[in-house]
């Protein structure tokens, strides 16, 4: 046991709250501390809600998006314009759109972006699935919503071509989003404008 904790229980729960994004041990600490202050039964539904969350979350079979059904509220939303698709990268990026208030299409997550240094290619992310929608009609454009990164360019590119063939129109968002940061920090009124400010991708 570390002797900088007093319990192994104590050091291992700190650990797997360290070994989240953006959580430092320190972090990890105040929250496994908070939560042992905290009744049993709080205690007990917030690791039953930990537990089954795997269980319980679906991926929407149309856009990739978190869903509690098989197709997501989005995509069954009539009040949607479905010609228009916003492809995004992650769920993260869905829910930074949806926060505009700014975009009533719908979405179609990738899971990524082409990176070869990480050893991200086109069949790692759902691209075929883009093109499939596409070409089985309805859709009017295609707006890439990607990062403005190395990343985000080379994967805009790659499915440019792969649309190319459908006529469809394909437009990126206007550089309202600083060139290199995630989609996700942007905040919602820069989010916002780059969206209904897009311009055609070429």
């Amino acid at each position: 046991m570390n002797r900088e904790y007093p319990s192994a229980a104590l050091e291992r729960a700190v650990n797997e709250f360290a070994s989240l994004p953006g959580i430092g041990r320190k972090t990890a600490l105040r929250l496994v501390l908070h939560l042992l202050a905290r009744p049993d039964r709080e205690v007990a539904e917030f690791g039953h809600v930990l537990e089954t969350l795997k269980q319980d979350i679906r991926y929407c079979r149309v856009c990739h998006n978190i869903s509690d059904t098989d197709v997501c509220g989005i995509c069954s939303n009539p009040r949607r314009d479905s010609s228009v698709v916003c492809v995004v990268e992650n769920v993260q990026d869905v829910m930074a759109v949806e926060s505009t208030m700014q975009f009533k299409g719908l979405y179609h997550v990738l899971g990524g972006v082409i990176s070869p240094m990480n050893g991200i290619g086109p069949s790692d992310l759902q691209i075929a699935g883009l093109v499939e929608r596409v070409e089985a009609g309805g859709v009017k454009e295609v707006i890439l919503a990607l990062s403005p990164t190395m990343e985000g360019d080379t994967t805009n590119f790659f499915i440019s071509r792969k649309l190319a063939h459908t006529g469809v129109r394909i437009s990126v968002i206007a550089k309202g989003v600083a060139v290199g940061n995630n989609l996700e920090y942007a905040d919602e009124v820069s989010l916002g404008r780059s969206i209904i400010d897009r311009v055609e991708y070429k």
